[in-house]
């Protein structure tokens, strides 16, 4: 069977998301339609992701012990008929919106969302757990999936889609499949600047090394498990966070955790390179970071008006479960963040559109 190169799957991709950021009217509508003929051409399955609270579609939603949760208002405001989902937004996720560009669905489903139907595992779910990182004591700091419980569950689906549609199907699926891996910050954030365990074993270079490490070791498992294409979304400027500069009393990003995001990302993208040259495996590096930083530094070129704080409560400060019942602003789409941590569906949009031509260009 003939493979879609990136090139081409991203080309595809960059059409759909062009015109679904211009517009939303009966034009985007045909453009969905071109799009689905198009990956049925080029043999694009569906969409299987992993990562933390920036593509998890509501995972959390059934864990018992986690106040890391979504699915109550404000979250979900835009979303249907104001309907919380799980997602740390306002509406999709940067996930839900390529899932759409690949023709199949406008939404990438939770895994272990309740009404997960057998026809939804044939175009892709998420594995993705708010709170999740590299390092699976990330996960256990606030009792969520790590990257190693989203392996077996991943595991689990191809069992499930193997009965469902056989052997020989369900190994195409998989290897046209699209496999997107998205965490890191929860390492930092949650894990080495608050909790004692790893800062006082590593220096923040060393933990940097060691999350590679992890990172390798958990792609390698992918690659034996059958992924054969693998977008990695590298770290965001956490500095700029609403909740980092509320903690650290300025309107101006904290310069030094921006530099340990990007030093990270040379150090992933370094170790993506040489993992492509040793695996049969297509690997494309999604950087973010300067996507953010350049919408932050010019906010009024993408139609915001407010980058220092987010849309919900105070913006400052809340996000999660302290979130729960609060005000909004009255324009969400002017909003950058939507929480002090999470970004609304307009920079998502951003994101998904800004991210996948950069994959072309790394391409």
């Amino acid at each position: 069977m003939k493979h879609i190169t990136w090139v081409t799957l991203n080309l595809v991709i960059v059409m759909y998301l062009f015109q679904a950021v211009v517009t939303c009217n009966a034009r985007a509508m045909g453009s969905a339609q071109k799009l689905r003929v198009l990956a049925a051409k080029y043999h694009v399955t569906s969409i299987l992701v992993f990562g933390d609270s920036s593509v998890d579609p509501g995972n959390n939603n059934n864990l018992q012990n986690t106040w890391h949760k979504g699915n109550f208002l404000p979250y979900g405001k835009d979303f249907g008929h104001s309907h919380p989902t799980g997602r740390f937004t306002n509406g999709r996720l940067s996930t839900d919106i390529i899932a759409e560009a690949l023709g199949y669905r406008n939404i990438t489903k939770a895994y272990l969302d309740r009404n997960l139907m057998e026809e939804d595992l044939l175009h892709g779910v998420s594995f993705a757990s708010g709170g999740s990182g590299y390092d699976d004591y990330t996960a256990n700091v606030t009792n969520v999936i790590s990257l190693r419980k989203q392996l077996d569950y991943f595991k689990e689906y191809k069992i499930r889609l193997r009965k469902l549609v056989g052997e020989e199907s369900s190994h195409m699926i998989l290897e046209n499949a699209v496999f997107i891996l998205s965490m890191g910050t929860n390492d930092f954030l949650q894990n080495y600047y608050v909790d004692p365990t790893r800062s006082q074993k590593f220096t923040i270079a060393q933990y940097q090394r060691f999350l590679i490490n992890c990172m390798e070791t958990y792609i390698k498992e992918m690659h034996s498990l059958g992924v054969r294409r693998l977008a990695v979304v590298g770290m965001e400027p956490f500095g700029c966070m609403p909740l980092i500069k509320t903690l650290k009393n300025s309107r101006k990003c904290d310069e030094d955790m921006n530099q340990v995001a990007l030093s990270f990302n040379l150090l992933l993208k370094a170790k993506l390179s040489a993992l492509e040259a040793t695996l049969s495996m297509r690997t494309a590096f999604v950087d973010i970071y300067d996507v953010i930083l350049n919408t932050l530094r010019n906010p009024s070129k993408y139609g915001f008006t407010e980058i220092e704080k987010g849309c919900c409560g105070d913006g400052l400060t809340e996000f999660g479960t302290s979130l729960k019942g609060l005000n909004t602003c009255t324009d969400h789409s002017k909003y950058i963040y939507w929480d002090a941590v999470h970004f609304t569906e307009s920079m998502y949009y951003i994101i998904a559109d800004e991210a996948v031509k950069s994959i072309i260009t790394s391409l």
